[in-house]
């Protein structure tokens, strides 16, 4: 009698035992299976901007049309061309394997956040310079661009620099750029006169609206081309690293722009198309 109650607490032991062991091997198992599902779901969010892309065919770049040597559009034949829509050509080249799987549209300094963020635009390559404050409302790529900030002025103008401007300076710029801020900050007190974009700007400068025409050298080197009566004076003030935005969170397509100036870098492009717009080689 007692070996068989002996053998039958033994049975009754060993079934409790494979319970609990399947009970863990579910647990592990379900933990296992809410890790993987975050993952592809993480993933899944992840790839989503650039699966839309792919899925559309086309790429949806805010582009400048008035800022030649990166954006400039020919009202002749509608074509729209500089540094960075040949930057633009590249990433579609990229993503989609055909660089003239692409769609300009034209933004401004004040439009081209609300443009990508409303999902008009996949991406902003438009001279746009990398902030903290920026970087709030878009997630950037690496710097494609280095420039600086500087003053264009009628040649023979008594402006030489930033030294020469005072409070009673009347300074031109264009809304919703960085160079209205930082000239502010260097000399309080200016009188700004802020246009909706750079072209407008530069027609009053010309006009005798202003002293003065403030933004990026590289942007003020394009104006200096169009008319060899104006000249950038002075050293640039402000360190201004270009960046491509793209809405906050869609990470994948920033490693897509990342990727795509890594290459162009490593192969020699980027070096022919800065040379191609800017007329010399980029600073190494």
């Amino acid at each position: 009698m007692i070996k068989i109650k002996s053998i039958k607490w033994v049975s009754l032991l060993l079934v409790a035992a494979l319970f609990v062991i399947a009970g863990c091997g579910n647990n592990n198992n379900a933990g296992n299976s809410a890790a993987s599902g975050g993952n592809a779901a993480g993933e899944s969010t992840d790839s989503a901007a650039i699966a839309k892309i792919k899925e559309r065919g086309k790429l949806l770049v805010g582009v400048k049309y008035d800022t030649r040597l990166f954006g400039l559009k020919d009202p002749a034949s509608g074509n729209v061309e500089g540094f960075d829509i040949d930057i633009s050509k590249a990433i579609a080249r990229h993503i989609l394997g055909d660089e003239n799987a692409i769609e300009l549209k034209e933004v401004t300094s004040k439009t081209r956040i609300p443009m990508l963020n409303n999902g008009e635009i996949d991406m902003v390559v438009a001279t746009m310079t990398i902030t903290e404050e920026r970087k709030k409302e878009v997630d950037f790529s690496d710097v494609y661009f280095q420039a600086g900030q500087s003053l264009l002025v009628k040649k023979g103008s008594p402006i030489t620099g930033l030294e020469s401007v005072t409070k009673d300076t009347k300074i031109l710029g264009s809304k919703g750029a960085t160079s209205i801020k930082n000239i502010k900050e260097k000399v309080p007190g200016v009188t700004v006169l802020e246009f909706d974009n750079y072209q407008d700007a530069f027609a009053a400068l010309k006009a005798g609206q202003g002293d003065a025409l403030t933004t990026d050298d590289a942007i003020l080197y394009g104006m200096a081309a169009q008319d060899d009566g104006y000249e950038v004076v002075g050293e640039p003030f402000t360190d201004e690293p270009y960046g491509i935005a793209v809405q906050k969170g869609n990470t994948d397509v920033v490693q897509a722009i990342n990727d795509t100036l890594a290459e162009l870098k490593a192969n020699g492009e980027y070096d022919a198309i800065y040379t191609k717009w800017i007329g010399k080689a980029p600073a190494k």
